[in-house]
């Protein structure tokens, strides 16, 4: 019997409350499930980014209000998995963007985080988003975005701030989010998922 796929939250140090949101990968599986006839497993693993076991994840989940970081063989390990065909996505739950930011130039610090267009698959396969990132909640009166990293014109790292993706997969219950603006940020979630499993 073959075993459904399943995805991973990033257990990164740095003092970030990596754990955050909970319930927000499951959620997202479960519409992914129902909406996009995929068939990943329920239970999200947690893997660090040293592991060799970064490997059996088409998508890594990071998230958290505070600090990442990286140490040398984390940053080699991490990077391999990202050219090899991985895909790590990097949502700021407020408070990561700038560690994240640091970070991410240490992965490719040949390379420049660029702003992804909307024309981008990301926001338009499987569900519509003509005018990109969606705004799940407001903390400064910024608009949500959305960068990234290409390699060989692969997305391998997706940061989003400004947005909340994640508060908006948790259950309904834990942020008393609108039904549409759950959805939302569901839906777009789901293109994430979709592209970094067929890319």
């Amino acid at each position: 019997m073959l075993c459904a796929q399943q995805i991973a939250v990033l257990h990164y140090n740095g003092g970030g409350d990596w754990y955050s949101n909970p319930t927000a990968l499951p959620n997202l599986v479960r519409f992914c499930n129902k909406q996009l006839k995929t068939n990943l497993s329920i239970e999200v693993a947690e893997v660090t980014p040293g592991s060799p076991d970064i490997f059996d994840y088409p998508y890594v989940h990071a998230t958290g209000h505070g600090n990442i970081l990286f140490n040398e063989s984390e940053i080699e390990n991490l990077h391999t998995y990202l050219v090899s065909g991985g895909f790590l996505h990097i949502d700021d739950n407020y408070g990561m963007k700038d560690y994240a930011k640091r970070e991410i130039a240490r992965l490719f610090p040949e390379k420049k985080l660029i702003s992804i267009g909307t024309d981008h698959p990301i926001f338009k396969d499987s569900f519509p988003f003509p005018n990109g990132l969606p705004k799940i909640h407001e903390h400064d009166n910024k608009s949500p975005k959305a960068e990234g990293v290409f390699v060989e014109g692969r997305l391998v790292l997706l940061l989003t701030y400004e947005a909340d993706l994640g508060d908006g997969w948790e259950d309904a219950e834990v942020h008393n989010d609108p039904q549409p603006v759950r959805e939302q940020a569901l839906q777009m979630g789901a293109n994430i998922i979709h592209y970094a499993f067929l890319n």
